[in-house]
């Protein structure tokens, strides 16, 4: 029993340290491009099934929370010198580094094992095949970080990595066509834009600690700028993703001549331009956290919404 009790506190520890609440970033589109998948490529499939959606769910949990893990396990003595980050699980002492690489290793064994049951539940084994590949991924961004500033663009292909795992796991044929390749880019720029924002927070300590970061290499000023311009590619990207997907540019609202996708393409440039204007006054939780969660819900249920009206 007093061993169960440490368990569950430990887990509770870990579980708020790496904030699942922020699955939100990526979800979303696994979802979305989930639902697409099934339409697009040569041999359409019938649809997505229950059980798909659930182990696609599953593969998201483990996978990020390796990610998380990873990421807080080989930077906890920068954790630790950063004033911002020194209160986190592993810098405070609250869990031991062999609590998170067991856990580590539970995330790699579950994400492989729910890859793999693909093959058997619906003849398909290139989950299986591609679970290793995501795993060295996912953990590149925390190595990265030591070595280019281009490292924002590592963690956003990370999260990028989900629209093409799910359409991998749904219809593989839907990797032939540019949709969901086009939702990867618009996932790995938009994200590698928010987390330059983000580690403004941190030029000082990154400058102090040798880590690359756009922000310690270029200044405040000019990594916002490159925020701006990385986002308007992204916008660009998402407007393909429309424009190459029949289910996205086929009107649905009623009265228009629009989309709920189009629609929310709209929103997202709105609430982008909201977020780096909070950006600029230093506000980087609302910036980092609700407006970039809104996004994520936003573009996803519309482009579900979507998809569901044309069958």
């Amino acid at each position: 029993m007093p061993l169960m009790i440490s368990l569950f506190r430990k887990g509770s520890v870990l579980a708020g340290d790496i904030k699942l609440a922020h699955s939100i970033f990526a979800l979303p589109f696994a979802l979305l491009a989930a639902f697409l998948a099934p339409g697009i490529g040569t041999a359409p499939a019938p649809g997505i099934a229950p059980g798909q959606l659930l182990l696609i769910v599953l593969c998201m949990f483990f996978a990020r929370t390796y990610a998380m893990l990873t990421n807080r396990l080989l930077d906890r003595s920068f954790d630790a010198a950063n004033p911002r980050t020194a209160g986190r699980a592993l810098p405070a002492g609250r869990v031991k580094p062999r609590d998170v690489i067991f856990v580590i290793l539970l995330c790699a064994i579950g994400l492989i094992a729910c890859a793999a049951a693909f093959g058997p539940l619906y003849q398909n084994y290139y989950p299986l095949l591609a679970s290793p590949l995501v795993l060295l991924w996912l953990g590149a961004y925390a190595v990265a970080k030591r070595f280019t500033p281009l490292a924002h663009f590592i963690l956003g292909g990370a999260l990028g990595l989900s629209p093409l795992a799910a359409g991998l796991a749904v219809q593989p044929a839907s990797l032939a066509s540019p949709p969901l390749w086009l939702l990867a880019g618009f996932v790995l720029l938009w994200v590698g834009g928010f987390d330059i924002i983000y580690a403004l927070q941190d030029i000082e300590h990154d400058q102090r600690e040798g880590l690359h970061s756009i922000p310690a290499r270029l200044g405040r000023g000019k990594s916002l700028l490159t925020a701006k311009f990385v986002h308007l590619l992204a916008l660009l990207l998402l407007v393909l993703v429309m424009r190459t997907s029949p289910a996205l540019r086929t009107p649905h609202i009623p009265g228009t001549d629009m989309s709920w996708f189009s629609l929310g393409v709209v929103l997202v440039a709105a609430l982008l331009l909201i977020e780096h204007r909070a950006a600029q006054r230093n506000r980087f939780t609302l910036a980092f956290f609700t407006l970039n969660g809104l996004i994520a819900l936003l573009l996803a249920a519309a482009g579900v919404a979507d998809v569901l009206l044309m069958m």
